[in-house]
């Protein structure tokens, strides 16, 4: 497991490449490492955040390769100043895991949400993400939406 204040693993821990992969993905994103976080996928992999229609993917055909995942990097994850992930579970067998947990937000504006979700990732022989996909839905994200105290 890869040490960082911004992940908190409460989950099982077996050392899976799918699980890690997940951990590294975790990690670069909390520290806005958007190459070193390109680099985890495949050059053909596919991102859905959330899987379906949403704000992100309005025709949820999700985000192909690496420039498709770049550019929901650009729109997702760098317009958020911070990120905490919170893995309460994990399922890690074949080529793939599932983490259930929460993604909390903090927006530079200091708004903070917090994402119940399910996240799979789906690896390849290589060792490179082939696809992630987070179920989550965003009327349930919306209404933890709150100002700092």
């Amino acid at each position: 497991m890869i040490e960082s204040e911004f992940i908190t693993w409460e989950a099982p821990d077996g050392d899976h490449p799918a699980r890690r992969l997940s951990q590294r993905s975790y990690d670069a994103v909390s520290r806005k490492a958007k190459e070193e976080w390109l680099a985890l996928f495949d050059d053909d992999a596919l991102l859905e955040d959330p899987v379906g229609p949403s704000f992100f993917d309005p025709e949820a055909k999700g985000h192909r390769g690496k420039e498709g995942i770049a550019a929901f990097w650009d729109l997702a994850i760098a317009p958020v100043k911070e990120f905490r992930f919170t893995i309460r579970d994990s399922f890690a067998n074949g080529n793939s895991c599932a983490n259930i947990g929460t993604f909390s937000t903090v927006m530079e504006d200091g708004t903070l949400a917090d994402t119940d979700l399910i996240a799979t990732y789906v690896i390849t022989d290589e060792g490179k993400i082939k696809s992630m996909r987070a179920h989550w839905e965003v009327e349930r994200t919306l209404a933890t939406v709150r100002k700092p105290s």
